[in-house]
């Protein structure tokens, strides 16, 4: 059987992304970087799913486009709630505005979050009491991933929305009683997604954005790691593929503008 193009090339993005990463070069006074195993469906232009592995650097950029929702985290489709694991490329799901809108991309990645890496980091999770943010909001304890963002703004960062809708790191939100941090010792499976638009959707009876990878963050990358970076992302040919951010997102300290 005849390997589609768009199918092959997915698999050599993959390949590449492992001779990028061997052939770069490495100096004494650097500690070696950290890798990690990514695992991503797409779906391509032509209709196929896209199933790749990849390593690459265990890098902050890099860990937010996997790093949002974990295992078992209901989100609202037309047909009712469906567990993130078991959600794929092609499916749909609806966004606050309920409309109903095409999975393109999903990654997952297992970290350890208690575990500090090379630079002496950990990734902990947010986890978030019932009723939180009102009835049913969420409907049960939700834990989130250090990507996660919510539609919402917390009193100390009221300065920064203006009294506009703003997406909000979860970690914003820690209070010590009904939303705290949370870093198991054990492997945790963290998964995101991509639609054709940056939006937002329900999860777990909450606003959770979709994965855009912000206006500044890839452009600060050196080339080769911006390849390795767009070699995780199948389904699309250019940065500009993913599109506008829908609303403001708060940042580290301040507001990531809304592109044209």
């Amino acid at each position: 059987m005849t390997i589609p193009h768009s199918l092959s090339r997915a698999a050599r993005n993959a390949l590449d992304t492992s001779v990028l990463l061997r052939d770069a070069p490495r100096t004494a006074t650097k500690p070696k970087a950290q890798l990690r195993r990514y695992e991503v469906s797409a779906l391509l232009r032509n209709g196929d799913v896209s199933q790749t592995r990849h390593i690459a650097p265990a890098l902050t950029v890099f860990e937010d486009a996997f790093c949002a929702f974990t295992r078992g985290s209901l989100v609202e489709t037309e047909h009712g709630p469906m567990a993130i694991e078991d959600l794929l490329p092609g499916d749909t799901v609806l966004t606050h505005e309920g409309q109903s809108e095409t999975v393109l991309w999903k990654g997952s990645v297992t970290l350890v979050p208690g575990r500090e890496d090379s630079r002496g980091r950990t990734r902990p999770l947010t986890r978030i009491m019932s009723d939180t943010f009102g009835m049913q909001r969420p409907l049960s304890g939700v834990i989130a991933g250090p990507a996660a963002r919510l539609l919402g703004t917390p009193a100390h960062l009221r300065h920064l929305s203006d009294g506009q809708p703003m997406l909000t790191p979860v970690a914003e939100f820690q209070d010590g009683m009904n939303v705290i941090e949370t870093q198991p010792p054990t492997p945790v499976e963290l998964f995101h997604i991509c639609l054709k638009r940056h939006t937002v959707i329900g999860v777990d009876g909450l606003q959770f954005e979709t994965y855009h990878p912000g206006v500044t963050a890839v452009r600060m990358m050196s080339h080769s790691l911006r390849t390795v970076y767009m070699n995780l992302f199948p389904h699309i040919n250019s940065l500009s593929d993913f599109g506008p951010l829908r609303m403001p997102r708060a940042g580290e300290g301040e507001i990531d503008a809304i592109t044209a």
